[in-house]
């Protein structure tokens, strides 16, 4: 079974202004289930589509099943099947011997940014970087698939 660690956080808009991205790429996402114990997303990543299952979060983990899918499968999914869709560009900031993927959102998301950091264990160490404030990895309110039912500009 693949597990997903990751740590969550909120990003300084201000100082994340200063930062270069290493890379950037359109997302878009939808969710053919959301339920506190498991979630099914379809998503966009540039020109990949992917279909992904998650199960409960326990700490920072949870099991995580991800497939490449086809692109034109993957847009037609999210058209007929995903009523609440998420826009957002990713940015990948290597910063210490870590990939920190920023998430930038659009639509209905917008003015919120958040950081995560995949991890090999629960125990892992990091560095954070000066941009990356509050740790949000157990506020589900942050969850993508929170965000696509109850938005950042409706809180």
């Amino acid at each position: 079974m693949a597990t997903e660690i990751e740590h969550k956080y909120l990003v300084n808009a201000e100082l994340w202004l200063q930062v270069v991205p290493d890379k950037s790429v359109e997302i878009k996402q939808g969710y053919l289930l959301t339920d506190p114990n498991k979630t099914i997303r379809v998503r966009t990543k540039g020109q990949v589509g992917y279909i992904t299952i998650k199960g409960k979060t326990t700490g920072a983990s949870r099991p995580e099943f991800e497939y490449e899918i086809p692109l034109a499968d993957a847009n037609q999914l999210i058209a007929n099947f995903c009523s609440n869709v998420i826009e957002k560009t990713r940015h990948y900031v290597f910063y210490k011997n870590n990939t920190w993927e920023v998430d930038v959102f659009d639509g209905l998301n917008q003015g919120l940014i958040v950081a995560e950091i995949e991890l090999n264990s629960e125990e892992e160490l990091y560095q954070k970087p000066d941009w990356v404030t509050k740790n949000v990895t157990d506020d589900t309110k942050y969850a993508n698939s929170n965000l696509s039912i109850k938005p950042f500009s409706t809180w």
